[in-house]
């Protein structure tokens, strides 16, 4: 018992917002008379939010090394605005248009990266001044108006799902599939890691509670995808989704890179004075801010079927609402992949659950903003707490 108390307080923010998200799922699911988790809702919600997850990683990599980036609406609609250029009004294949949007995304974060980590400029005033630059610019490029219609195959990137086995089947089988070997998958990972832990003599769940956890995340992978599968099966953005959460969650855990992006942030004097190359960390920092704006922007743009001038507005606030929110420490070096995607779906469904019973944007506004205080004040106490 002890020793489960002790995992619970060490992990106290991520279990505390698990809890806050299902409690919120079932609150919205008792107000909207059971709306909220039927597969069609369910869909939309991923097909709503997949954007603001997408940027949510990005702005998690950002805070964790002590900055904030507040141009990511502005560069996602630049950027989507671009792609519309190319691939509506000079026909140009999509794939070729996506990497070239992506490009630009990158030359975008460079740009802002190298004024934040070379020139020593506040990555504030260097993200306010690129929120109006690029919001100018889209305005420019589009001259006001929206481009649209996509292809077929560039929309299926945010509005596709993932095709069924061959016959007549009441469900979609693959998604079934997939939640079979998701499920077999986490519980290799989790007996390895546990073996690991087991054979460097690290202090180990109790049997009956670990089985516990592992039964119930398989419950809900499989209650999950079987909701999914009663409507039209996995959505291709969410496996976008689940691939990139793998590789960051991967890179923040197990490589240099991302041991030095929370040196970086916990103290970056005593990180420079370890050997870590802190300007060209903060650097690449914000070229991958500016990839994962790009794509947000082609997500969003295909979801939308069009680039229009106000694409992108208030979806920084969102993605730096959904970090906080998930466990990132506004004074830098704390954070968790999993974490930000959380707090991306706790706004998600908060926003999805408040439209369903009829509340204005006015109270939506207030509430979330209300949700943001008091998680960055719940991360405060805890820090004051453990010191």
């Amino acid at each position: 018992m002890a020793t489960a108390l002790r995992a619970i307080r060490g992990n106290v923010r991520q279990y505390g917002m698990i809890i806050a998200l299902i409690f919120i799922m079932l609150l919205f699911q008792f107000l909207s008379d059971g709306i909220l988790l039927k597969p069609l809702n369910i869909t939309n919600l991923i097909l709503q939010n997949s954007y603001i997850l997408i940027l949510a990683i990005g702005m998690l990599l950002v805070i964790i090394t002590g900055h904030i980036d507040l141009s990511v609406g502005s560069v996602a609609a630049f950027v989507g605005a671009m792609s519309a250029i190319m691939m509506v009004n000079h026909q140009m294949p999509f794939p070729i248009a996506m990497a070239l949007s992506l490009l630009i995304g990158a030359a975008v974060g460079a740009w802002q990266g190298f004024w934040v980590a070379y020139v020593r400029i506040p990555s504030f005033i260097v993200t306010l001044a690129g929120m109006l630059l690029f919001r100018g610019l889209t305005m420019l490029v589009l001259d006001g108006k929206s481009v649209a219609p996509f292809s077929d195959g560039f929309r299926s990137m945010s509005t596709g799902f993932i095709p069924n086995l061959p016959g007549q089947w009441s469900l979609h089988m693959v998604t079934l599939i997939a939640g079979i070997v998701l499920s077999m998958l986490y519980i290799f990972m989790e007996w390895r890691a546990r073996l690991i832990q087991k054979r460097y003599r690290f202090e180990l769940l109790p049997i009956p509670l670990y089985m516990a956890k592992l039964i119930a995340i398989v419950l809900v992978i499989n209650l999950f995808t079987y909701v999914l599968a009663s409507y039209k099966g996995l959505p291709n953005i969410l496996i976008l989704l689940l691939a990139l959460v793998a590789v960051y969650t991967f890179v923040m855990r197990k490589t240099i890179m991302g041991r030095h992006i929370y040196a970086l942030g916990g103290n970056e004097k005593a990180a420079k004075l370890s050997g870590v190359k802190t300007k060209k960390v903060t650097f690449w920092v914000f070229v991958n801010m500016g990839v994962m704006a790009a794509l947000a922007g082609l997500v969003f743009a295909a979801r939308l079927n069009a680039a229009t001038p106000k694409a992108g507005v208030n979806f920084e606030l969102d993605a730096i609402a959904a970090a906080f929110i998930g466990g990132a420490s506004a004074s830098g070096g704390v954070g968790t992949v999993i974490g930000a995607i959380i707090g991306g779906l706790v706004m998600g469904v908060m926003n999805n659950g408040m439209s369903l019973i009829g509340l204005g944007i006015d109270y939506q506004q207030g509430i979330k903003g209300l949700v943001l205080l008091l998680a960055v004040a719940f991360d405060l106490y805890n820090k004051n707490k453990a010191s």
